[in-house]
């Protein structure tokens, strides 16, 4: 007697073929996910109903819909069922029914991944979860009230003068930038104060910009947007080597026209905490590069993108204070409190403030947020979030650690000294499989190679580029269970 087919749940035409009635199933079910034949959000039968259909174990359903919520086509919640994951794209379909493949994407922000990752380990960005909205909004009520009726109309195109003063204060305190209110400009984020400065650079007659050999593609895209080549600089075990740069004869290394760097007058650096690696600027080569920029009248940008955080010995000052006349330096509240406030600054020398005013069209942040950032400065709020912000990122630093000692011995963690991410060594020849392992465990993360300069030498090295600042609290050991069992 045949056995009756179930009641509930959708129908649903499967073919499992292939060796194994699970491996058979699963493949079924993801081409049909890829397809388009089950859209996302669409609710799948019971395990049960769905072996009663296929004349099949129950076990063998519910294994098949636990291998495909692992690889994140699909999802599973109590009281809501075993549905396709919301964002999972189908392929199309060609002429004759086939798939047709898509052409391979690259996006700022995650992989290619089948459904939203789980777990985000892609650097860039603090645990917003975090963010301290209850001091914040005090310090947005205490800011409006005293502020003047002037202070919401266009006012001054280098921003607030309560924000420029309280970074002038708070800059010279923490980051031993020789900061005057005068000299600082307020700018929409990291992004706009490089535009701005791009621009400028192009304007004075400079076509080439230095940059390292690993860094943000956004950035090099800014400033190649502006009309300037941007030329890497060579990397080896102590850092970039910035005695590249500079003409013969004036104490650095001869520079080949096959660098790219013999028309080069100005440099973009990360020298506290370089990006992606994760090292500082040896002190000899911070002299180095000061030298340079003396004997040529250049310029250095000077990123200090996460320089509050550093966790085993004092933070390394500001490249800027060796030079203010020849260095700008750039910070923002990025990776201390929120990417999306756009809140960042410049501290120019005297020469760069009318130009790059004037190149700014008085475009720059909300004035809200400015005199809210000035009175979060003033009253010590900064300080008190960054100091508890440093012991948490710490925390997840040293579980970070812990769990590659025990999980992946051989892989080892370098350029944890600061910041927010970690670089994680890796056998050679294996990055491109651990990301799509870690995909597969629904983590977001990058490999090394993707942070390398398009005409960089390629290095011998395997690594992905972790940013353990960027998941919640709640979801941190989780986030760390998954990473560690795509690792070799």
């Amino acid at each position: 007697m045949a056995k009756p087919r179930a009641t509930l749940g959708i129908d649903l035409h499967l073919e499992p073929s292939g060796p194994g009635l699970r491996r058979g199933l699963t493949e079924a079910l993801r081409e049909a996910v890829r397809t388009g034949r089950l859209a996302p959000g669409t609710r799948l039968p019971s395990s049960r109903s769905l072996a009663a259909d296929l004349g099949i174990a129950r076990n063998t359903v519910a294994e098949s819909y636990a291998d495909l919520v692992a690889e994140g086509w699909l999802t599973a919640r109590q009281g809501s069922g075993t549905r396709v994951a919301m964002g999972v794209p189908p392929t199309p379909f060609g002429q004759w029914g086939r798939a047709v493949p898509r052409p391979p994407e690259r996006t700022a922000a995650y992989p290619r991944v089948p459904g939203r990752p789980a777990y985000n380990l892609i650097p860039g960005t603090p645990d917003l979860a975090s963010f301290p909205r209850a001091e914040w909004l005090k310090a947005t009520r205490r800011a409006l009230a005293s502020a003047p009726n002037d202070a919401l109309g266009y006012g001054d195109p280098r921003g607030r003068i309560e924000l420029r003063t309280a970074l002038a204060g708070y800059l010279s305190r923490a980051r031993g930038v020789r900061a005057d209110p005068d000299r600082i400009v307020v700018c929409a984020g990291f992004a706009h104060g490089l535009e701005l400065l791009a621009g400028v650079l192009h304007a004075r007659g400079l076509r080439t910009l230095a940059v390292e050999s690993y860094g943000l593609d956004v950035h090099w895209n800014i400033v190649e947007r502006a009309g300037l080549r941007t030329a890497p600089l060579p990397f080896d075990t102590g850092g970039t080597v910035v005695e590249r740069l500079g003409p013969a004869g004036a104490g650095n290394t001869p520079v080949d026209d096959d660098d790219g760097l013999a028309g080069a007058r100005a440099v973009l650096l990360t020298p506290a905490h370089q990006f992606p690696m994760g090292v500082a600027l040896l002190p000899e080569r911070r002299a180095a590069v000061v030298d340079w920029v003396r004997s040529t009248g250049g310029l250095i940008l000077e990123d200090d993108y996460d320089g509050e955080f550093r966790y085993d010995r004092q933070s390394v000052g500001a490249l800027q204070d060796l030079d203010p006349d020849h260095v700008v330096y750039l910070g923002t509240a990025s990776k201390s409190l929120a990417p999306g406030l756009r809140l960042a600054w410049m501290v120019l020398p005297p020469s760069l403030v009318t130009e790059v005013t004037r190149h700014g069209g008085g475009r720059s942040a909300g004035v809200l947020e400015q005199l809210t950032l000035a009175e979060f400065l003033t009253s010590g709020a900064y300080d008190r979030h960054v100091r508890a912000a440093r012991l948490r990122y710490r925390r997840r630093r040293d579980d970070l650690v812990a769990a590659l000692a025990e999980r992946a011995p051989d892989v080892r963690a370098t350029g944890i000294a600061a910041g927010l991410h970690a670089v994680l060594q890796l056998p050679p020849g294996t990055e491109q499989s651990v990301v799509r392992a870690a995909t597969w465990q629904g983590v977001a993360v990058h490999g090394l190679s993707r942070y390398r300069h398009p005409t960089a030498p390629a290095q011998p090295l395997d690594a992905l580029v972790v940013g353990y600042g960027t998941p919640p609290d709640h979801a941190w050991a989780g986030t760390l269970e998954a990473l560690c069992k795509a690792l070799p």
